[in-house]
């Protein structure tokens, strides 16, 4: 990944904040909703409209009731695209006794380094199927070597029966 793409991508534009509604009933995933109001122009009036976002939470560190901050992150899932940035208010268990939330450097180092791993393996499956197609070339020149000799001992053959059949016949016209 070039350097000045993961620069950009690190730049947070928002960071909302919520309360978390569903925690436990998926691996690593959180529901969470944050607040919102909406204008009606018929009534002329604000109206509270939350929203619900499912939210990355790697360690599984947030319980029901937690106050968390969250950003806009890569896309985890189908409907998941936030991840955890903090615990603002922690609801049951203190903070201490959790497994601790992922800075936003720990989940760009740990993305960085998959990608590498991810890299690795293919430069390895990429050389080993260069080694493979190579070697089903040489073998195909084998295979073609072979079947010119062939061809050419088929040829030599049907030659000499020619031969042996022209003297034949000589023979016979002579006597």
């Amino acid at each position: 990944m070039a350097t000045h793409m993961v620069a950009a991508a690190q730049r947070t534009f928002r960071e909302l904040h919520g309360v978390v509604v569903s925690a436990g009933l998926m691996q690593k995933t959180v529901k969470v909703r944050v607040g919102g109001r909406e204008w009606n122009p018929l009534v002329k009036k604000h109206f509270n409209k939350p929203q619900s976002y499912l939210v990355h939470d790697p360690n599984d560190s947030l319980r029901t009731g937690d106050v968390v901050a969250i950003t806009p992150g890569w896309r985890m899932s189908r409907n998941k695209r936030h991840v955890v940035k903090r615990i603002i208010a922690p609801a049951q268990i203190p903070v201490e006794e959790r497994p601790p939330v992922p800075t936003e450097e720990d989940r760009w180092a740990d993305a960085l380094a998959k990608r590498a791993a991810k890299d690795e393996r293919r430069s390895v499956i990429k050389e080993a199927k260069a080694l493979r197609e190579a070697e089903e070339i040489k073998s195909r020149r084998e295979l073609r070597k072979q079947a010119k000799k062939a061809a050419k001992a088929a040829a030599a053959d049907k030659a000499d029966l020619e031969r042996q059949a022209e003297e034949v016949m000589r023979e016979e016209a002579s006597s």
